[in-house]
């Protein structure tokens, strides 16, 4: 059985990646915002829920520190947690910046930092960001712009960590989905081809069996799942 921690846990993504991991017997920590409560058909004896703010550094630490203390190990981490937000550069403003790279810059790094250094003192783990295309391609981002500059930051994190894990079995690697088949997309783009659009219950296959012993020679990966999009 492995341990797996996974950030923005009740997200629709997030919920699928948690499914897949339990269907497959490990024992999964998932982090819930200080104000949610677990949703109905998450409850699983495998599944732990972790209520914290991970725009809050020290919390977030002391968290994961908990979880090591109880379990000893994590071995797989799936940080989901992060937003959108729509605007071109003459409506986009510095704050608007610091919004976006605080959801999706540093809930992601307060939560990795911790979890890198425990994966790199035992030698093994495997770790998925989350990025997007605007973020892998700045052509992608036009009306896009605080989003896709701060979703940029997630591949070069990545990179640092793999260069920082070099000689170690410790992978870092960037899942890059386009539009996800959520009920708040159709809503979203009521006319749009649905059919054309990634299930999350996909990616959650793609991440698990990158995390799994059969994806060892592929290294470090940005995984692109595009669906017919």
């Amino acid at each position: 059985m492995r341990t797996v921690f996974i950030s923005g846990s009740t997200g629709n993504l997030g919920k699928a990646i948690v499914k897949r991991f339990l269907n497959a017997g490990d024992k999964v920590y998932g982090t819930l915002l200080p104000e949610e409560s677990l949703p109905e058909g998450m409850f699983n004896e495998l599944f732990v829920p972790v209520t914290v703010d991970l725009n809050k550094e020290a919390s977030t630490e002391l968290a994961i520190n908990n979880i090591l203390s109880k379990q000893g190990s994590i071995d797989i981490a799936v940080l989901t947690a992060g937003g959108y937000a729509m605007g071109d550069i003459a409506s986009t403003s510095s704050q608007n910046l610091i919004d976006q790279f605080n959801l999706n810059v540093a809930t992601t790094y307060h939560a990795v930092r911790p979890l890198f250094a425990h994966m790199l003192s035992k030698g093994k783990g495997r770790i998925f960001m989350i990025g997007s295309r605007p973020g892998l391609d700045m052509h992608q981002s036009d009306g896009l712009v605080a989003y896709g500059l701060t979703k940029s930051l997630i591949f070069r994190l990545a990179e640092l960590m793999n260069v920082e894990a070099k000689g170690k079995d410790v992978v870092t690697s960037v899942i890059v989905p386009s539009v996800i088949d959520t009920p708040q997309n159709r809503a979203s783009s009521p006319n749009a081809d649905f059919s054309k659009w990634v299930k999350a219950e996909d990616i959650a296959e793609q991440i698990y069996y990158h995390a799994s012993e059969k994806a060892d020679p592929l290294g470090e990966t940005v995984i692109k799942i595009y669906g017919d999009s």
